[in-house]
């Protein structure tokens, strides 16, 4: 497995530092947050972006995240499809080989709304493949919709192509209604992305990314995550993401190199020479 850290626990901090101090900080790959990532690009070129990538010796390897594609309508659809598009196109130019997209249906659900998110689907995997890259698919506990692991892994292999697959993100399988048997449902070949935070004292109903800490000092069994990951081979990115704005504080290299440490001991990675 490859730790890796997300850009988003440190969303204050200027795009440039966190790549530097977290290659500073002995993490080996990124997962890169696209809007810091598109904001620093108004300033820079994309030969930028890699001479900052290889001078630092750090992997982008995954890019989060992606909403508005699945069942939005009208303008809203035609603004999000042509933002995922461009986005494609920049993990392409970067060699970022995955796109994190969000199952944000909130809408009420309908079989008309049941027809499009399949449709989505669809065309998400047929665009990357299109540029020889994978989407991972996060399920979202508050959605009305995808909003579990069993229904991730179903629509997911509905539409059977090696373009999309799954992100775990540990916070919504945490609060919403997936269980612990469901992780039967994740394959080395169907998950794509594994995203790692930890929940304490917080009843899961009332939680909030705010309440995201470091995987490992809480309550969610990531012992039983890791133990499933190691059992089907999984050898993909497994990240850090925390959205706290009190993790925010804290320099990018101290988080850096804290997260990392206790990322490598959750995964039972030796530490780097």
């Amino acid at each position: 497995m490859i730790p890796a850290i997300s850009q988003v626990c440190s969303l204050s901090s200027p795009f440039e530092l966190d790549i530097a101090d977290y290659a500073a900080g002995k993490c080996p790959a990124v997962e890169i947050w696209l809007t810091k990532l598109e904001t620093w690009l108004k300033d820079h070129s994309i030969d930028d972006a890699r001479r900052l990538f290889e001078e630092n010796e750090i992997q982008p390897v995954v890019a989060s995240y992606q909403g508005g594609l699945l069942d939005s309508q009208g303008e809203a659809r035609k603004e999000a499809w042509k933002l995922f598009e461009s986005r494609l196109d920049l993990c392409k130019q970067l060699e970022i080989g995955t796109l994190v997209v969000a199952a944000d249906i909130r809408n009420k659900l309908t079989q008309e709304s049941l027809d499009r998110t399949t449709v989505s689907l669809t065309n998400i995997a047929a665009q990357a493949g299109q540029r020889g890259l994978k989407v991972a698919l996060e399920f979202q506990s508050r959605s009305v919709f995808i909003n579990n692991l069993q229904t991730a892994s179903a629509v997911v292999e509905e539409v059977g192509s090696p373009h999309l697959g799954l992100c775990l993100d540990a916070f919504h399988f945490e609060t919403g209604s997936s269980k612990y048997r469901d992780l039967g449902y994740l394959t080395s070949a169907n998950l794509f992305h594994v995203q790692l935070c930890d929940l304490a004292d917080t009843a899961r109903e009332l939680a909030s990314d705010s309440d995201r800490i470091l995987p490992g000092e809480g309550d969610i069994g990531i012992d039983l995550i890791v133990e499933h990951l190691k059992a089907i081979g999984y050898s993909g990115t497994v990240s850090v993401e925390l959205m706290n704005p009190r993790m925010w504080q804290i320099p990018p290299l101290q988080f850096g190199e804290i997260s990392i440490t206790a990322l490598r001991r959750i995964l039972g990675l030796a530490e780097p020479a």
